[in-house]
C-alpha cells in the first residue's frame, strides 16, 4: 500500500503519493515565488496563509494522479521539523486531520533529514554509512549519517545559511527573485577572482559554517561601509557578474572544504548532497572534482529533488518499516536545533 507525504515547511506546499518500493505515482506542488517576489525574500505569514488556501488542492491532485483512493493508503507522513513555525503547523494539522478522517496512522518526519533521503531515492544501492551535507536557504549542516534513521550531527552555521547569503547579495544587486538562480545565472559570466572574498571558518577543525562575514564583505564591495540604499547604485554588467562569481567561488570553496575534511575524518566512502543549494551547478562540479580527487563516492540529490519537495517524504517508509508512528499528539518543532 502506498503512503501520502505532505511538506509545508517554508513557501513549497507540496504532497505525493509514494509507492513501498519508493516509485512516485503522483506527486504535486504548489509554488509562492511570485507572492515573496516583491519582498525579495519569504515572509513567513504570507507563506502560512498561502499553504492554508493550497494544501488540500495538493493533496487532492497528488492523490488523483496516483489513480488511488485515501482508502488505499498506508499512512500519512508529514514534515513537522524544523521550518517556518505558521507553515509546519498548516501541514501538520492537515495530516492530523485526514489521519483521524480517513483512519490512518502518523508519521512524522523531519524535513532535514528528508533532504539527505532524496540522495538514496536516486541511487540504486545503499549510500550509507556516508557524510551528508544539507545547504538550503535556511540550512547549512553536516551529519554522520549510520542509516536513513540514525544520523549524528557534526556542525550547521551559526549564522546565515548558504542559501539566505545567496538571496541577500541578490537582493544588494537588485537582482530577481529567488537569488540563488540569479546569482549563479550572473556568476557563470564573472571573474571569480575579481574580489577577494572572505572563506570564513574554512580552517577551523570544528564543522560548524558562518556567512554572515561574507554577506557584508559583498555589501560593502558594492555601496561601502554605511551606506543603505542599494537602488541608487549604478554597477555595469561586468561588475555585477564579478561579485556574484566571486561570492560563489567563496561559498562553494567553503562547502566543499568542509565536507571533504568531514569524509576524511569520518574514514567514510560517500558523501550525499541535498537541499536546495545543492541544485547550483558550480557546486555540484567542484563536488564532483573534490570526489574524483579524493577517491570517494558523491551522491547529490537530482535538481528536481533539491528544493522543497515531499517526494522526500519517502524517508516515512523507513519508519514504517520500525514502526515508528506518531501520535495525534504530534507538534511542530520550528527552527534549527543542534542534534536534528
Amino acid at each position: 500500500m502506498p503512503i501520502l507525504t505532505i511538506e509545508s515547511t517554508c513557501d513549497e506546499t507540496a504532497a505525493a503519493v509514494i509507492a513501498k518500493n519508493g516509485l512516485v505515482l503522483g506527486d504535486a506542488i504548489a509554488t509562492q515565488e511570485t507572492l515573496h517576489e516583491q519582498f525579495r525574500g519569504v515572509v513567513p505569514e504570507v507563506a502560512a496563509r498561502a499553504h492554508v488556501e493550497r494544501i488540500l488542492p495538493v493533496i487532492d491532485t497528488a492523490i488523483r494522479r496516483a489513480s488511488v483512493t485515501p482508502k488505499d493508503l498506508e499512512a500519512i507522513a508529514v514534515a513537522d521539523r524544523p521550518g517556518l513555525a505558521g507553515s509546519l503547523l498548516v501541514g501538520v494539522v492537515a495530516a492530523k486531520t485526514l489521519a483521524v478522517a480517513w483512519n490512518k496512522p502518523l508519521v512524522a518526519i523531519n524535513h532535514l533529514h528528508a533532504h539527505l533521503y532524496a540522495c538514496q531515492l536516486s541511487s540504486e544501492s545503499t549510500v550509507y554509512p556516508c557524510i551528508g551535507l544539507v545547504v538550503s536557504g535556511g540550512h547549512t549542516s553536516l551529519y554522520l549519517c549510520h542509516s536513513p534513521l540514525e544520523l549524528e550531527y557534526l556542525g550547521g552555521t551559526i549564522d546565515d545559511a548558504a542559501g539566505e547569503a545567496f538571496d541577500k547579495v541578490a537582493a544588494m544587486l537588485q537582482l530577481d527573485f529567488p537569488g540563488g538562480p540569479a546569482v549563479s545565472k550572473l556568476a557563470a559570466s564573472g571573474n571569480r577572482k575579481a574580489y577577494s572574498f572572505p572563506r570564513s571558518l574554512m580552517h577551523d577543525p570544528k564543522d560548524d559554517f558562518s556567512f554572515s562575514g561574507l554577506k557584508t564583505a559583498v555589501r560593502y564591495a558594492i555601496v561601502g561601509p554605511g551606506q543603505q540604499d542599494f537602488s541608487k547604485v549604478q554597477l555595469s554588467s561586468q561588475a555585477k557578474a564579478d561579485l556574484c562569481a566571486s561570492f560563489e567561488a567563496a561559498v562553494v570553496d567553503v562547502l566543499v572544504s568542509k565536507a571533504e575534511r568531514a569524509v576524511k575524518r569520518h574514514q567514510v566512502q560517500r558523501l550525499i548532497v541535498g537541499g536546495g543549494v545543492a541544485a547550483n551547478q558550480f557546486l555540484r562540479e567542484r563536488l564532483n572534482i573534490s570526489a574524483n580527487r579524493n577517491e570517494y563516492q558523491l551522491v547529490i540529490a537530482p535538481p528536481e529533488w533539491c528544493t522543497d519537495n515531499a517526494v522526500m517524504g519517502a524517508l516515512a517508509l523507513e519508519k514504517i518499516s520500525k514502526g515508528d508512528f506518531a501520535s495525534l499528539d504530534l507538534d511542530i518543532t520550528p527552527g534549527l536545533q543542534r542534534g536534528f
